[in-house]
């Protein structure tokens, strides 16, 4: 194996001209709609009815996302609810999701975001019978022994191979899964990668990166995160039967930390409402890769489509309270934005 650099210039010019498209993705294997309404587009309505449970009454929130534990005094940010344009978006009803699924396997994969989603979707679940027996093993697995309902958390950041080797260091192989086995056997599985694409110096956890047998000291991070998600898919065409197991991707989850280069609407500091604006297209590249990726798949796949609703939340996020030692503009409070996201999952699993 050699070392060198990729010319990735005809790969973003592509990606441009795919992001000046439509959002829309039309591929029968590619679920963003359902009964012809598309989820992700649509406007947050204040309703004093939210949140759907009290987030100091939840036990599975860990204390960095709880902002209203670590002193956030305004609540005016939880009580908002995603209202689609030309439909309605169903109220996620706990009960009737645990009944739905009596007796399955629920499977969270992906990195904190993934975390932030499976908290949410433990809390919505407790509130429908907070007094009911269940088994928690932090940042693990969720059961609700009285359903036979289990919510499972394995934490994955790239999806692909992170190994070790003892000349390179810490390699990142592109075109390599060697952990999936883990990820099979659920009902549902819900997947999520990209932010841990774009850290960079100390953040970042590579050495090196291999891709069809060449060595490469870094990569377009974009095009990495292209080619280990087209593995990733080709995992799921040859490993998953998805007419027992769902699958769906999570979508991606926007950052207002200008800083870390991921959106150009600035900072979540001080932030109380939701963004009003009109927005139908989120200028994130790393949406049409996955829209790319999920289109030339084989087995169907469905896309919770999250960023628009979320990018409008720049109030969501931990800011100062989520005892970091400094403004969280990544990560959502919780109770928060996540359960909008489960609000989709909901919809679909109806």
């Amino acid at each position: 194996m050699g070392f060198g650099f990729h010319n990735v210039n005809f790969f973003i010019l592509a990606i441009l001209f795919v992001s000046s498209q439509s959002h829309t993705v039309k591929a029968d294997n590619v679920v963003v709609q359902s009964n012809g309404c598309d989820l992700s587009q649509g406007k947050w309505v204040f309703d004093k009815t939210y949140p759907l449970y009290n987030p100091n009454s939840c036990p599975f929130i860990d204390t960095e996302f709880n902002c209203q534990k670590n002193g956030r005094h305004d609540q005016d940010y939880l009580k908002y609810k995603w209202q689609p344009f030309g439909c309605k978006l169903s109220r996620f009803d706990g009960a009737q999701f645990l009944s739905k699924l009596r007796g399955k396997k629920i499977l969270f994969v992906g990195d904190s975001l993934s975390f932030n989603q499976w908290q949410s979707l433990g809390c919505l679940l407790h509130s429908t019978s907070p007094n009911s027996k269940y088994i928690y093993k932090p940042r693990q697995s969720i059961t609700f022994p009285e359903y036979n309902v289990s919510v499972t958390l394995i934490t994955e950041h790239f999806f692909v191979d992170l190994v070790q080797d003892p000349k390179l260091g810490r390699v990142l192989k592109l075109d390599s899964i060697s952990g999936g086995n883990a990820w099979k056997g659920y009902d549902v599985t819900i997947f999520n990668t990209y932010h841990w694409w774009n850290h960079k110096g100390t953040m970042q956890h590579w050495d090196h990166i291999i891709l069809g047998g060449k060595v490469y000291k870094d990569l377009d991070r974009l095009y990495a995160f292209h080619q280990a998600l087209n593995t990733w898919g080709r995992w799921i065409d040859s490993n998953i039967d998805t007419t027992k197991t769902k699958v769906f991707f999570q979508g991606i989850s926007p950052t207002h930390n200008s800083l870390q280069g991921q959106t150009k609407s600035g900072t979540c500091l001080g932030e109380t409402k939701p963004s009003q604006r009109p927005m139908s297209h989120i200028e994130e590249p790393a949406v049409d890769v996955v829209k790319d990726v999920l289109r030339r798949m084989k087995k169907k796949v469905t896309l919770l489509d999250i960023t628009t609703a979320s990018e409008l939340r720049k109030d969501g996020h931990p800011s100062l309270y989520g005892l970091k030692g400094g403004s969280d503009c990544s990560h959502w409070c919780v109770a928060g934005i996540p359960d909008m996201w489960n609000d989709f999952l909901f919809h679909f699993l109806l």
